[in-house]
């Protein structure tokens, strides 16, 4: 077995896996145990014992990672054979299906793996469920064995796909191809410099072991959200409508799940962050863009004097985002508490946003996804030279607690030279958000912290440990793929 770092490819990419951590080992061992109970009648060849150790690697490494997630953790596979035939951008080229199948039939048959929900498909509907399996006891011993945190020794890959197109293909939202320009390169380019960044830190969040296995079984339980995943710590852009001029936001990073009150628990390299939220953001772009100004007053609060203010920015966004008039009130908006009819709703905001009006119903909120998403990628840009992570949820930034006023001024420089005209900040606009706690800095508080917090304080140890190699070995990757 070598030294130093090996490249294993995943659907997700290509990970780092420090020759340490025991896995190439119990990969050689699976892989003996597979060879036995198939009875092979002919050695695979070279080509074929590379697809062979990558479908075990990668189906290993899934299953440590759900491991570090919650016990509860279903890992899924999907047995389709078209899934491994689809456009190459998007899928890991070293998976293939029959191999990847006989893979996981075998650690079936092993009794390393259980199913727990099996995979189906509807041809007509185009809708369908992967199959979901979880590790049985025996395996479970056998990864626990293995040394260091997964999201800490695996790293991500910075040459998978970053940049992803999507359209609707019949009644489901689709990942399509699309032509390589100098724009899509671009994309690509900038998204790497700022991976490189996020990689190379460690975002954690200081909870107690019981408050975050709470947090991943309420988690688990949203059909809308992922848990808690640190080995997520990179992001894609990706595009709607089958246009790199709609949509473009920021996905992907484990933070983005995390309910907002429990984002203010969110540390960078161990050090407390602030969440800097621009709350009136599009109205802002949208009235830029119609060379108006929006004003001093609050774009929510001016349509019903300062009231219910949450529920017009929810209905305010709706109208944005719809490609026709309403005539009915959006299922997810409860309009109750207001005494007034949707149609009265309406009214009121198209009256207060006159010079903006025409644009309601016209399906531009995804193109103020698109202009917020390149402010947001000129913020994380400008940051990433000086090694400063930005972590973007939607239109907020989290960071450590000492960038707001930089954080700031980036953004007014960022919306003049895309607008040309200035945005003022205002403390309703600027919102911070930051975890308050008084902290006790006695000897005996400090110790008692440091064993209530004991898995965030071990995560961090380990990273510190590590930190510097993994960051040298995320900018010699970055530098390998950027002379390719």
């Amino acid at each position: 077995m070598g030294v130093g770092f090996v490249c294993i490819k995943q659907e997700t990419g290509v990970v780092m896996l420090n020759h340490t951590t025991g896995l190439n080992e119990l990969v050689d061992q699976l892989a003996e145990e597979i060879t036995v109970i198939k009875e092979r009648k002919r050695k695979r060849t070279t080509e074929e014992n590379k697809r062979f150790i990558h479908s075990l690697t990668k189906i290993l490494t899934d299953v440590r990672e759900g491991m570090s997630i919650s016990p509860c953790y279903e890992c899924i596979i999907n047995l389709r054979s078209n899934f491994y035939s689809g456009p190459a951008r998007y899928r890991d080229s070293n998976l293939a299906y029959k191999t990847h199948k006989t893979v996981f039939d075998s650690l079936l048959k092993l009794n390393l793996i259980r199913i727990t929900q099996r995979g189906h498909y509807n041809r007509q509907t185009k809708i369908g469920k992967v199959t979901r399996y979880k590790p049985t006891e025996e395996l479970k011993t056998r990864l626990t064995k293995l040394k260091g945190h997964p999201a800490i020794v695996l790293l991500p890959d910075l040459h998978t796909e970053t940049v992803i197109l999507r359209d609707k293909v019949g009644n489901s939202k689709t990942d399509i191809d699309y032509e390589e320009t100098s724009e899509t390169r671009l994309l690509r380019s900038n998204l790497k410099k700022i991976n490189t960044v996020l990689a190379g830190h460690w975002a954690d969040l200081e909870l107690t072991q019981k408050q975050f296995t709470q947090l991943q079984e309420r988690l688990l339980l949203d059909t809308d959200k992922l848990p808690v995943n640190f080995a997520r710590r990179t992001i894609v852009r990706i595009f709607s409508n089958g246009s790199f001029l709609e949509g473009g936001r920021f996905y992907r990073g484990w933070w983005e799940n995390v309910p907002s009150e429990c984002r203010r628990y969110i540390t960078l390299d161990s050090k407390r962050t602030h969440e800097y939220d621009y709350s009136q953001l599009n109205p802002h772009i949208i009235y830029a863009l119609q060379n108006q100004e929006l004003g001093s007053e609050d774009a929510y609060g001016r349509v019903l004097d300062g009231h219910h203010r949450d529920i017009v920015k929810q209905a305010f966004n709706a109208m944005l985002q719809a490609k026709r008039d309403l005539t009915r009130c959006p299922a997810k908006l409860d309009i109750s508490e207001l005494g007034m009819t949707w149609r009265e709703l309406k009214t009121a905001i198209l009256k207060a946003h006159q010079p903006i009006a025409h644009h309601f119903f016209t399906g531009i909120g995804n193109r103020l996804q698109y202009e917020d998403s390149c402010l947001a990628e000129d913020v994380m840009l400008s940051f990433a030279k000086i090694d400063a992570p930005a972590l973007p949820v939607h239109d907020s930034f989290i960071m450590h607690h000492g960038y707001g006023g930089e954080l700031e001024e980036k953004m007014r420089k960022a919306f003049f030279e895309r607008y040309g005209r200035n945005i003022s900040f205002k403390p309703e606009l600027f919102k911070v958000v930051a975890k308050t706690e008084l902290e006790d800095l006695s000897v005996e508080s400090i110790a008692a912290d440091r064993e209530k917090y004991r898995d965030w304080n071990d995560r961090n140890d380990q990273w510190f440990k590590e930190g510097r190699k993994i960051r040298n070995q995320l900018r010699l990757q970055k530098d390998i793929y950027s002379a390719d």
